[in-house]
This record gives C-alpha cells, sequence and structure tokens, in this order.
C-alpha cells in the first residue's frame, strides 16, 4: 500500500507484514499518489509545484516530472487500465492527460467544471475518464476528444449531491459509478442511464473517498467524521426503495447483446426498442449527441478514433 502526506513524502509498506518499503522525501507537498495497474510505477501529485511525478516502484527512480503541469494545486492523479497515461486534475479546473512513454501531454480540458475538480477516475476499458467537482456534479468524459456527454446517458449524473463532491470510483464492469460528498452521503449511480440508484447516508461528516470491491459487492467509505464504514450491496437491486424507484421511472431492464452488461431503459421511451447495447457500447460504434462544456485541445494532430467495445467498456 501507498501514502502521500503534507510532510512531503510518499512511503509504501508491505500489506502481509506491515514494513515499511520506501519512503521518499520531496520538496514540496504531496497531496496524491496511486500506484499504476501493472505495479511498476507511482505517480504523485504536487501541491506547490502544481506538477506530477511518475518513479519506477521497483528501482525508487525518477522516470519524469512535470512541475507546472497546472496551474494551481493538483488535487488527483491516476493511470489508465494499460498503465500507459496519466489523468490529473486540479484546483484550476483543468483535466490533463500525460503519455508515459512519449513524456508528452495527450489531452488537455480547460475550464471542464466551473470549480475545482477534487478527483478523477478511468472505466476499466480506458476509454471514459469521470471527474467530481466542488460544483457538485460529476461528469464523464471521452479521453479521446475531450467531450463531456451531456446528452443521453449521462446528463443527471450532475444532479444528486446537495454539496460538493469530493470521490468517485467506476464499478470493474463500469455498470455503476459511486461518489462522495460534503453532504455526507455516498452515492450510487446508474450509469447507462445516468440516474441515481440510491444513497447511502450514516457517516457524520465529509465523505472523502470511496471505493468498491472488484465482485461488486462492497463499498467502502472514509469520511471526515473519523470513520470508514463497508456497505454491503450485492442485492441493491432488491431493495425496496431502489425497486419503487424504478417504477417511478418506467425503467426496465435490457442486456447488451455486445458485452452482455445488463442496462435499463425507460419503458415509455418510443425509441427503446431500438437500444440493443449498452450506453458504452453505442458510444464506441457510432457516438452519442453531445456538445462540448469545455475547451479542449489534444497533443496529437488527431485524435485517435475511439475503439470498438471491450468486456470491460
Amino acid at each position: 500500500v501507498i501514502a502521500a502526506s503534507y510532510d512531503k513524502t510518499v512511503r509504501a509498506w508491505d500489506l502481509e507484514t506491515g514494513k515499511l518499503l520506501w519512503k521518499v522525501r520531496y520538496d514540496t507537498f504531496i497531496v496524491s499518489c496511486k500506484f499504476s495497474p501493472d505495479g511498476k510505477y507511482v505517480v504523485s501529485g504536487f501541491d506547490v509545484d502544481h506538477g506530477i511525478c511518475i518513479m519506477d516502484a521497483e528501482n525508487i527512480t525518477t522516470v519524469s516530472v512535470i512541475k507546472d503541469h497546472h496551474t494551481r494545486s493538483i488535487t488527483s492523479c491516476c493511470f489508465d487500465p494499460d498503465s500507459q497515461r496519466v489523468a490529473s486534475v486540479s484546483l484550476d479546473r483543468c483535466i490533463k492527460i500525460w503519455d508515459v512513454t512519449s513524456q508528452a501531454t495527450l489531452l488537455t480540458i480547460t475550464k471542464a467544471h466551473s470549480n475545482a475538480i477534487s478527483n478523477c477516475c478511468f472505466t476499466f476499458s480506458g476509454h471514459f475518464l469521470c471527474t467530481s467537482s466542488w460544483d457538485k456534479n460529476l461528469k464523464i468524459w471521452n479521453v479521446h476528444t475531450g467531450e463531456f456527454r451531456n446528452r443521453g446517458a449521462c446528463v443527471t449524473l450532475m444532479q444528486g449531491h446537495e454539496g460538493s463532491v469530493s470521490s468517485c470510483h467506476f464499478a470493474r464492469d463500469s455498470s455503476f459509478l459511486i461518489s462522495g460528498g460534503f453532504d455526507r452521503t455516498v452515492a450510487i449511480w446508474d450509469v447507462a442511464e445516468g440516474y441515481q440508484k440510491l444513497s447511502l447516508k450514516g457517516h457524520n461528516d465529509w465523505v472523502m473517498d470511496v471505493a468498491i470491491s472488484n465482485n461488486k459487492k462492497w463499498i467502502l467509505s472514509a469520511s471526515k467524521d473519523r470513520t470508514m464504514r463497508l456497505w454491503n450491496i450485492e442485492e441493491i437491486d432488491q431493495i425496496p426503495l431502489v425497486i419503487k424507484y424504478k417504477k417511478a421511472m418506467g425503467l426496465k431492464v435490457k442486456q447488451c447483446e455486445r458485452c452482455d452488461r445488463p442496462f435499463s431503459i425507460f419503458k415509455s421511451d418510443t425509441s427503446s426498442e431500438m437500444f440493443t447495447q449498452c450506453v458504452f457500447c453505442r458510444i464506441d460504434t457510432r457516438g452519442l449527441p453531445a456538445e462540448t462544456s469545455s475547451s479542449s485541445s489534444s497533443g496529437r494532430e488527431n485524435s485517435p478514433p475511439l475503439p470498438g467495445g471491450s468486456e470491460d467498456d
């Protein structure tokens, strides 16, 4: 396990023995750190220097340091599932994607939110990035083009929390998203239709971080109330409140013919019979109508085309 601190260090421990494996000291405060999925790298986000540092986790050597990557303090950074790209977000309301191999910025999205961006996370396909913000919203981005999908599937992810959103995390199959916020709740979102399935209440202060198990049975939340809570959501679709809400919205569940993922559609939607694929597969194959709610620029002359759907879309 790895941790960053305002003591200007990043430390790694062995989970089995509890032994400190290594410690790296920097000249500035470290506000975020993450292992790459393959375990080869560690990315750290700087406060005062507004930059990121990518380090070889085995040799404890620096791969690259990008100072002034943002114009204000970084709030979060993470690797994509292939361990080749690093997303970073900041108080400057900007999103950046950095390529580890070419050591270049692939994508910059300015004014991505109307307030500071607090966290970011990739889907397990790496095609999409979710950002949470102090503007009370969550947004899902196509990281190849920088477009915010604000029509159709993801529009209501902008409504749910009553205060700043501090964290976000996708389920492994991207069927739902969880978030934590200033309103002391953990929200569970249906990604396919963009509605809040359930709000978990119990913390007495700001929920700062959330995580979900790979089997989608457990949610872990951490709060400023000095507690961590473990929530069992294995039978969430059987909860009376969730069933009642689905019926009220007129939702029914179908199975994606491409990736086999279940997704919800509105019974009253006259075009619902046309939808045989989940939202991620539909975006991959032909793209949804979209408006760009921010300006974006790419480090490449032409953004790569969206790849075909995968099991982890």
